[in-house]
């Protein structure tokens, strides 16, 4: 009676849908891979055919003089740029513009869609003022 309640069990229960289905879990024929895309064609008879235009083919540039390393070391200092604020972004990209239409005398309250401002943010995902991107 031990296997039938187990199966009965097992039914009612359902499959555990919720576990992450590892190489461990499969059968032992099952290899899940990393998910490499295939460089050919398998065939009925079980015949593997490889496809040259389906194996990837890696361009690496010349690298005899290069200078520079591959990584960065952690002992590096950090840089001596400031972080951008928005602050900062709008006094380097908008103000000069606002100045200079300001000194021109051909600045106008109304129209600052033309600076990147927007009349209304309603239905924005982020709420900007000013918007987040130079146009």
């Amino acid at each position: 009676m031990g296997v039938l309640s187990a199966l009965v069990r097992g039914l009612v229960r359902g499959a555990d849908r919720m576990a992450e289905f590892t190489s461990k879990r499969g059968a032992r024929t099952h290899n899940k891979g990393r998910t490499a895309r295939p460089t050919g064609l398998k065939l009925s008879s079980r015949k593997f055919i490889s496809i040259r235009a389906m194996i990837p083919e890696f361009v690496v540039p010349d690298l005899e003089e290069f200078k520079l390393k591959p990584y960065v070391s952690y002992r590096t200092p950090r840089g001596t740029e400031p972080p951008l604020t928005a602050e900062s972004l709008f006094a380097e990209v908008v103000g000069p513009q606002i100045q200079k239409d300001f000194e021109e005398g051909t600045f106008n309250k109304e129209q600052l869609e033309k600076y990147g401002f927007e009349p209304t943010q309603e239905g924005k995902l982020f709420k900007l003022y000013p918007k987040n991107f130079v146009r």
